[in-house]
C-alpha cells in the first residue's frame, strides 16, 4: 500500500506503509516504521491519498482524506499486537517460500524493522475506484 503526501517543495512524496486497521467509520490506521519524510509532510499538509492495487484481480482503490500522526503513547496494546502479528505473518510467509525453494531474499528484513513510534490515522473523505471501467466487474 502506498501513501502520498506533499513535500515542502510541492512535489508528491510516495512511501510504503503497513495497514493495521480499516474501520467502518471511514478511518484507516497505518504504521510508519521508516520515520522518513511522511511525518514532516503531514505536519505541514494533512491531505493524503492511499493507493492499493491487486494486479491479479485487476482492480484497485485510491482513498483520499486527511491524516494525523498519533504518538506511540496513545497507541493501545491491541494496535501494537496487530502490528507485531503482521510482521510475524510476513516472516512466516517468507520462510515458507524459502523452504519451498522459491526465489526470494536470503535474509528477512522484517525482523530488523523498529517498533512503531507513531501511527497515522486517516479520515477517508473520498474513495476512487481504479478498476478499468471497460472491463466491468470480473
Amino acid at each position: 500500500m502506498i501513501i502520498s503526501t506533499m513535500d515542502k517543495d510541492g512535489f508528491v512524496h510516495n512511501s510504503c506503509k503497513g495497514i493495521i486497521e480499516i474501520q467502518d467509520s471511514g478511518r484507516v490506521y497505518l504504521m510508519d516504521v521508516y520515520r522518513g519524510r511522511t511525518l514532516e509532510n503531514l505536519a505541514r499538509d494533512p491531505r493524503v491519498s492511499i493507493t492499493a492495487v491487486d494486479e491479479h484481480k485487476f482492480r484497485g482503490y485510491c482513498l483520499k482524506g486527511r491524516a494525523k500522526a498519533l504518538p506511540k503513547d496513545s497507541l493501545n496494546d491491541e494496535i501494537i499486537r496487530a502490528w507485531e502479528d503482521k510482521i510475524t505473518s510476513r516472516l512466516t510467509r517468507r520462510l515458507l517460500k524459502n523452504i519451498h525453494e522459491e526465489k526470494g531474499r536470503g535474509h528477512h528484513p522484517e525482523i530488523l524493522l523498529p517498533k512503531p513510534e507513531y501511527m497515522i490515522q486517516v479520515e477517508v473523505e473520498e474513495i476512487v475506484d481504479l478498476s478499468p471501467h471497460a472491463i466491468g466487474s470480473l
